[in-house]
């Protein structure tokens, strides 16, 4: 009744027009309880099962649920505090994804594969985090295994900025390229690489890790130990700290607001962090040679007060341009890159587990 109620159109009319989209596949129904009464649920149809993407971040979490040709259907934002340890995170990600899968009308067991990107370098091997001081209170936990013993759901796991690279080679600014380099800048700085079309972790999928860069001897000592990384200089919390004098206690949301409006300040900060940035992306990029860079992570909302700097940077490096300007350019995913890259980490699997999920063209793997 309430299709009918809805659109205006009579309870037989809507009958004989989900009868026909559940044939052609489009709609799923199922019995349900309505004030009391028996009624009948229907929902978009889920192609071919469902993919759960789940994206870490130092001060919170997204989750998304999608079918297998990578179309949002649910998604959720939650806030978490600095150094959030992983028991009480992982416990909330699961009870989050029950509630969004119930909000879709499907069970787990339709959940093809669960993809989880965490803010620090993991071991392929083992699924535990390699530098464990780099994110607190997640020190020797399986991660995936973790969140697969509590909704029983086959789960993987890889660093952030390589699901970023994976997501932007798939769904974003890197379709169609094989070798690429996706750099996220946030709370601190990492790297995606990827090569002839797969994403490369090094020993202990330590590879990629910039923020770990020396580019002041003299600096502040680093999350890892080492004094004077690219995380220490450039970090959020770095470019926050350093405006406290002039502008007072700032988040990175306002930072990234005052920036934009033109605050003095505030621009100063963020195009000297993307010239610090743009140094460590040359070298990296004259060593692995990739055709295109994707900036992404919440500072890089400030546009081209951040591109700009590193752009210059490469600039200046010949090698890099010797067969034209290398291209840098924006995320075209943005805060969904590292998310939608966990959806195709866990397609991956699936695919792997149990063939094609669909007709998704598929532009780089992850191994």
């Amino acid at each position: 009744m309430e299709l009918a109620e809805t659109t205006g159109l009579s309870p037989a009319t809507v009958s004989t027009i989900v009868k026909q989209l559940l044939a052609a596949g489009v709609v799923d129904t199922r019995n349900t309880v309505r004030s009391g009464r028996r009624a009948q649920l229907v929902t978009l149809a889920h192609q071919y099962g469902l993919l759960v993407g789940v994206h870490v971040s130092l001060r919170g979490v997204r989750i998304v649920i999608a079918d297998s040709n990578f179309t949002v259907l649910e998604e959720r934002v939650l806030p978490l505090p600095f150094d959030h340890r992983a028991d009480t995170t992982l416990d909330r990600v699961a009870l989050m994804i029950v509630e969004l899968t119930e909000t879709l009308g499907a069970e787990l067991d339709e959940i093809l594969g669960i993809g989880i990107s965490a803010p620090a370098p993991i071991d392929p091997e083992t699924g535990i985090i390699s530098l464990p001081a780099v994110l607190r209170g997640w020190e020797d936990v399986p991660i995936a295994d973790v969140l697969s013993r509590r909704l029983r759901v086959a789960t993987f796991v890889d660093n952030d900025a390589n699901l970023g690279a994976l997501g932007e080679a798939r769904l974003g600014a890197g379709r169609g390229v094989r070798d690429l380099l996706f750099v996220g800048v946030s709370y601190t700085v990492g790297a995606g690489i990827m090569i002839d079309g797969e994403i490369h972790h090094g020993v202990h999928g330590t590879a990629g890790e910039i923020g770990h860069a020396l580019v002041d001897p003299l600096g502040a000592v680093c999350r890892c130990g080492s004094r004077g990384c690219l995380n220490a200089v450039v970090g959020v919390q770095h470019l926050i700290d350093s405006l406290q004098v002039s502008h007072g206690p700032l988040s990175l949301t306002e930072l990234i607001r005052l920036a934009q409006e033109g605050d003095p300040g505030s621009g100063q900060v963020v195009e000297d962090a993307g010239a610090a940035v743009g140094i460590v992306i040359a070298n990296t990029a004259a060593t692995v040679s990739p055709s295109l860079v994707i900036v992404g992570g919440e500072l890089a909302q400030t546009g081209d007060l951040l591109l700009e700097p590193i752009r210059t940077a490469v600039a200046r490096r010949t090698v890099l341009n010797a067969a034209g300007p290398l291209p840098i350019v924006p995320s075209q995913l943005a805060a969904r890159a590292s998310v939608m890259g966990a959806l195709a980490l866990a397609s991956d699997h699936a695919v792997a587990a149990r063939g094609p999920l669909s007709l998704t063209s598929n532009t780089g793997s992850l191994q």
